[in-house]
C-alpha cells in the first residue's frame, strides 16, 4: 500500500489584538490636546459640570439687562452702569432741589447718543424751558428741528383722557418716532386728579401698562414738601410700581442750604445705603465723592 503523505500545514503565529476601549457616545464635547508624540488625545475637564457652567454663565449674561446712562456726573457708578433699559423711575425732591434740570439731563444724554426722546409735562412753559435749559448749554430747539427732541405740553385730565384711549396721541407719536427716553414732570399734578388711594392705585398701573407698551426708558418726577422724611410718601401707588426711585433733597441747615441725593430703591440693582452731596454748576447736575449728613 502507498502511504499518502500528509500535508504538514504550519501554523501562523496569530498577532495579539488588543482592544483600546472605546469611549462612550456623549453629547459633551471635550477639547483635543496634543500630546508630546503630536498624536491629538482628549483632555478630560477637571468637572465635567465646568462646562455647564460655562454655557449658563453665557446665556445670564446674555438675558442681562441693557443700562442706560442717567447723564448724571457720578450716579451710573453708583446704580451699576445707570437705569435699566425699559423700566419706569421716579425723581422725587423738593422746589429748587433740581428735578427738572436732573430730568433734562437724562434726555440730552439721550439726544448726544442720536436717540429720539419725549418730554411731557404739565406746568413748564415751552419758551421758558428752552430759555432755562440753554444756561447748561442745552440748545433743546435745535434738537426740535432735527426731530430728536418732542416737547408736549398736556393737562392732568388730557392725560387721564388719554389713558382711557390707550395711550392716544402719545402712543402714535412714541411708535412712529421710536422714542427711547420719555420724561412726565410731573406726576403729583396727575395723582391729585383722584381722591382715594385706590383710586390712584387704578390709574398709576393704567399709565404704567401704556409706559411698559412703549418700550422705552422713563422718568417721572414728584413733588415732596418734606413729607418723606416723617415716613410719608406721595402715593404707596406709585412707589410700589416704579422700578427706582431716587430722591433730591435741599435741607437748610444753619444759614446754608445743602443738596443731596439718595437712592432709595433700584429693582434689580446693588445700591447704596448712602446719601451723596449734590451740586449744580454751569454743566447741570453732579454727585460729589462726600456724603452728605442730613
Amino acid at each position: 500500500m502507498i502511504k499518502k503523505k500528509r500535508k504538514i500545514v504550519k501554523k501562523i503565529p496569530s498577532k495579539k489584538i488588543t482592544k483600546k476601549p472605546i469611549a462612550k457616545a456623549s453629547k459633551i464635547k471635550l477639547p483635543l490636546k496634543k500630546s508630546k508624540k503630536g498624536v491629538p488625545t482628549i483632555k478630560k475637564p477637571k468637572n465635567l459640570f465646568d462646562i455647564g457652567a460655562a454655557k449658563t454663565t453665557r446665556k445670564r449674561k446674555s438675558q442681562t439687562k441693557v443700562r442706560i446712562s442717567t447723564g448724571v456726573k457720578g450716579l451710573d457708578k453708583l446704580i451699576q452702569g445707570g437705569f435699566k433699559q425699559g423700566s419706569i423711575n421716579l425723581l422725587e425732591g423738593g422746589p429748587g432741589s433740581g428735578k427738572t434740570i436732573f430730568a433734562t439731563q437724562f434726555l440730552f444724554e439721550g439726544l448726544k447718543r442720536g436717540e429720539p426722546v419725549a418730554y411731557i409735562t404739565f406746568e413748564v412753559m415751552k419758551d421758558k424751558f428752552y430759555e432755562n435749559m440753554k444756561v447748561f448749554g442745552w440748545d433743546l430747539e435745535e434738537y426740535e428741528r432735527k426731530g430728536l427732541f418732542y416737547f408736549l405740553a398736556y393737562t392732568p385730565e388730557q392725560i387721564k383722557r388719554i389713558l382711557l384711549e390707550g395711550g392716544g396721541t402719545i402712543d402714535t407719536l412714541v411708535h412712529q418716532k421710536k422714542i427711547k427716553r420719555l420724561v412726565i414732570d410731573s406726576i403729583t399734578s396727575f395723582a391729585l386728579l383722584y381722591a382715594t388711594e385706590l383710586a390712584k392705585k387704578e390709574a398709576a398701573l393704567t399709565l404704567f401698562n401704556v409706559i411698559n407698551t412703549w418700550a422705552c426708558t422713563a422718568l417721572l418726577t414728584a413733588q415732596d414738601e418734606g413729607n418723606r422724611a416723617q415716613g410719608e410718601i406721595v402715593s404707596a401707588a406709585i412707589d410700589f410700581e416704579v422700578d427706582g426711585i431716587i430722591l433730591l433733597y435741599h435741607r437748610r441747615k444753619k444759614n446754608q442750604r445743602l443738596r443731596g441725593l439718595e437712592v432709595l430703591k433700584m429693582r434689580g440693582t446693588k445700591t447704596p445705603n448712602k446719601i451723596y452731596s449734590l451740586e449744580i454748576n454751569e454743566s447741570g447736575v453732579g454727585i460729589k465723592k462726600s456724603t452728605l449728613s442730613l
